[in-house]
């Protein structure tokens, strides 16, 4: 038997091949630690494979605050993604375990993403693509009779890492930058030249408007009716974030409604959509599937992050990273690393 006992849900998750730890283990298997599958169908049986975890690597499902308040000796819940929607991160705080989350390993993909879907939204290349495969060739050119890019205003709702990058990438092609995000110092979007405002300011003056809001609560249907109304005819809607930010039932009448131009999502309310979503029937619209940050680094580098998260708790030390970083100077584990002046203590 390991010395240590980590389990995680048995099962593939979204990037996770069932049975197959092998970037995990890199840092782990010195330590004499052993991923173990367990089976979580339901609170009941979490609890009783998992009481006795030293660590939780948590993935595939919902992780409520009964669940959390079972375990026994955890030192670490691990995810292996940014957001942290899916654990009661509240609860693992009142039981003062640290909840760690991979925050900037995948960054430039899904910057990448967001501008993959700006442009195409903006130069339709969905229909653009249907009118040559159907034989429609002079048809294109009469359908982008519109303004050119340059000069246009891109709006950041949030201005986390994502959003710096997705900037970064925006400014090349000539678009005035504009963000709101009330958790960020203003200072520290003069240095992308982006300038602040308000959220209402935002909605009316963006010819694009991103959202890379977390899906916290304060952040649940932070888009509405109201706010698509204060939109552009002309705006065009993008989302690498995720899907609850948005009233997703407001979005679809306001694309429906000619009340906005067109949108490109990554995310959804529900995940997969289901078949009848109006979305899946609109040339307006570019979707993806939830995969803004994949790429040939995305697993083996997020992978490994865990491991070594899970490892540093399990020898005693901080974690690299918390979502919940009050609970690391109440805990027993040992800090290592200096204060980041920019993010605060391992956050």
């Amino acid at each position: 038997m390991a010395k240590f006992k980590v389990v995680t849900p048995k099962g593939q998750s979204f990037a996770v091949i069932a049975g197959n730890y092998d970037f995990e283990n890199e840092a782990l298997t010195a330590l004499d630690a052993e991923i173990v599958e367990i089976e979580a169908s339901s609170e009941n049986e979490f609890i009783a494979n998992a009481h006795n975890a030293d660590a939780v690597y948590a993935k595939g499902r919902n992780f409520t605050k009964r669940m959390i308040d079972g375990l026994e000796r955890c030192k670490i819940i691990a995810l292996g993604t940014v957001g942290s929607d899916y654990v009661d991160v509240a609860a693992a705080t009142a039981k003062g375990i640290p909840v760690t989350n991979i925050p900037d390993t995948f960054i430039e993909e899904v910057a990448d993403h967001a501008m993959m879907l700006m442009l195409s939204a903006f130069r339709r290349l969905k229909i653009e693509d249907a009118m040559v495969r159907e034989g429609r060739w002079r048809d294109g050119r009469p359908a982008l009779n519109q303004p050119r890019l340059w000069g246009q205003t891109m709006g950041f709702i949030a201005f986390g890492h994502v959003a710096r990058a997705t900037a970064m990438r925006a400014k090349a092609f000539g678009l005035h930058l504009i963000a709101h995000d009330p958790y960020i110092e203003e200072l520290v979007m003069s240095p992308y030249g982006v300038e602040p405002v308000t959220l209402e300011e935002l909605l009316r003056r963006s010819d694009f408007i991103s959202m890379h809001a977390p899906a916290t609560a304060d952040a649940h249907h932070m888009l509405t009716d109201k706010h698509f109304a204060m939109m552009k005819p002309s705006a065009i809607f993008i989302n690498t974030g995720r899907g609850p930010t948005v009233d997703e039932a407001a979005l679809i009448r306001a694309l429906q409604e000619g009340r906005i131009a067109g949108a490109g999502l990554d995310v959804f309310e529900i995940e997969p959509p289901k078949p009848d979503n109006p979305l899946l029937k609109m040339d307006n619209v570019i979707l993806t599937p939830h995969v803004a940050s994949a790429s040939a680094r995305f697993d083996p580098a997020r992978r490994r992050r865990v491991g070594q998260e899970i490892a540093l708790a399990l020898k005693g030390m901080w974690p690299r990273s918390a979502v919940n970083p009050t609970v690391l100077e109440k805990g027993g584990l040992r800090r290592w690393q200096p204060y980041s002046m920019e993010r605060g203590p391992a956050t």
